[in-house]
């Protein structure tokens, strides 16, 4: 059970010390142990050892392209990105509004601005449609967003980019191991990131990586996460001076961390086919109920359901839903509020429609490959409870 403290709510105050159902379970087995304890008890090579390119081959592998970094976290990951492709002041980078901050703050800490374009409401990401309103002489590259395990509408917003002559940089945090047309996410754009966070489909507890079919790219890239160092040796059994090429900042990957992903990488399509099982039970019983909108698939595309996001028919109906569940003690949580709406790039020139509506909307509810029938019963008959009790 999570430990997470007491809640404050208007009406009462709750205790979550145990949530019964929580947001999210880690899948883990003995290999996950084994490996981590090897990578321990050989007292050396914690970082930049050979976990870290076995990690990355078996990533490229996965994915389907030339190259693949890893990198400290999904963050690092971006923000590595839109520095070896030499975005920075003066630049522009179109993103969604509906994602996680760290999108937004990426193009910030760059130096370049985040230009913030509405989204549709089949994926959830970025709507082609009015990309192209966005695009001027400063624009340099497009950041989609592949929300909850979807895959955005890759291949209309790539053909966007090549007419402009602008790159695409996927913010695909949350969908390693999803598809689209065949593709694996990923292998498609310029270059993609992904996360291995606590709560992604497969996780390192803090971990990213970036995979492109650029080797200009990933040769910038492995200079930027260490410091612009060249090296051939490693740097910690290396005698001799290195070589530094260049300015860059520490988001390697330690080898213990590799380690957990090589361990986590090789149950990949197990762990996504649980998640499809359970999401798929979930649906099945919200289906009757006409204020939900449930996550599916689009056309050609395979959902990995990283999150398991509902839509309700109103904001009113989804906070209460949301107190309802707490007091419940079931986690769900709100993903996302919009960015543009929060104090620090609060712009009220915007106009995001859709974003602005499907944010009021979203309520993510518990989803996990061990997540027993026991926990979905509990799970969809509070639900049920919840709209009796309105009726």
């Amino acid at each position: 059970m999570n430990r997470v403290g007491v809640i404050m709510t208007n009406e009462t105050t709750i205790d979550t010390e145990k949530w019964i159902i929580p947001l999210y379970k880690i899948y883990t087995d003995q290999e996950d142990l084994n490996l981590v304890t090897k990578i321990i008890s050989r007292g050396n090579r914690w970082a930049i050892g050979p976990e870290i390119e076995e990690f990355e081959e078996e990533l490229k592998n996965y994915v389907g392209v030339d190259y693949c970094l890893t990198l400290n976290s999904g963050t690092s990951a971006l923000h590595a990105s839109l520095i070896a492709n030499s975005i920075g002041n003066g630049n522009e980078v179109i993103i969604p509004s509906f994602t996680f901050i760290s999108t937004a703050n990426s193009v910030i800490n760059s130096g370049a601005k985040p230009v913030f374009s509405d989204i549709e409401e089949e994926t959830l990401g970025l709507d082609p449609i009015h990309i192209s309103e966005k695009i001027n002489s400063k624009t340099k590259a497009i950041m989609p967003v592949d929300y909850a395990g979807q895959s955005c509408k890759i291949f209309e917003i790539i053909e966007i980019a090549k007419q402009n002559k602008i790159k695409v940089i996927e913010d695909a945090a949350e969908a390693l191991g999803s598809k689209i047309k065949g593709r694996n996410v990923g292998s498609i754009s310029d270059s993609a990131i992904f996360s291995f966070c606590g709560n992604k489909v497969i996780t390192t507890g803090e971990g990213g990586a970036v995979v492109t079919n650029d080797k200009e790219i990933f040769e910038k890239i492995k200079l930027i996460r260490s410091h612009g160092r060249q090296d051939s040796i490693n740097y910690f059994e290396n005698p001799e001076q290195s070589k530094y090429i260049g300015t860059g900042h520490n988001w390697r990957m330690s080898s213990i961390t590799a380690a957990l992903g090589i361990a986590q990488i090789s149950k990949l399509d197990k762990i996504i086919n649980k998640r499809r099982d359970n999401a798929n039970k979930i649906i099945s019983k919200l289906t009757k109920f006409p204020e939900i909108i449930t996550p599916k698939s689009i056309t050609n595309s395979t959902h990995i359901f990283q999150m398991f996001t509902v839509r309700l028919s109103n904001k009113e109906t989804r906070d209460n839903l949301h107190e309802f569940l707490k007091k419940k003690k079931i986690f769900s949580k709100v993903y996302f509020e919009p960015v543009h709406k929060m104090s620090f790039y609060s712009k009220k020139e915007i106009e995001l429609p859709h974003t602005e509506k499907i944010s009021e909307q979203v309520l993510t509810l518990p989803v996990y490959p061990n997540m027993t029938n026991e926990e979905i019963d509990y799970l969809t008959s509070s639900i049920s409870e919840f709209f009796e009790g309105k009726k």
